[in-house]
């Protein structure tokens, strides 16, 4: 069992930034695919990065290439994504999400935080 928990949500405005955190306990978290998702009101759950192990390679939605970066802090367990130059439609529910396997399609996904809100104000 895995557990995850997100920090660092907020209201922030157009053009500003913030960090989001996830620490995850329960399980050797190096040997954890993780992903960041988010839903936003009145839309499906969509798939924002995600990052192996090894953190080499990671995959960024195009909506958000060149604006937010993932990262992984294996020692203290920790996952991150910095947002930068936020936008309106950025806004949602940002969950952490973590599985079993190397290369896991969306659906593949174990273990849920309880997800965090970024609000954007235009």
């Amino acid at each position: 069992q895995v557990t995850l928990v997100e920090s660092g949500g907020g209201l922030v405005q157009a053009g500003g930034s913030l960090r989001l955190a996830c620490t995850a306990s329960g399980r050797s978290f190096s040997s954890l695919f993780m992903g960041w998702f988010r839903r936003a009101p009145g839309k499906e759950r969509e798939i924002v990065a995600s990052i192996r192990w090894t953190a080499t390679t990671p995959y960024y939605a195009d909506s958000v290439k060149g604006r937010f970066t993932i990262s992984r802090d294996n020692a203290n367990n920790t996952l991150y994504l910095q947002m930068n130059s936020l936008k309106p439609e950025d806004m949602a529910v940002y969950y952490c999400a973590a599985s079993l396997r190397p290369f896991p399609a969306r659906s593949e996904y174990n273990y849920w935080g309880q997800g965090t809100q970024v609000t954007v104000s235009s």
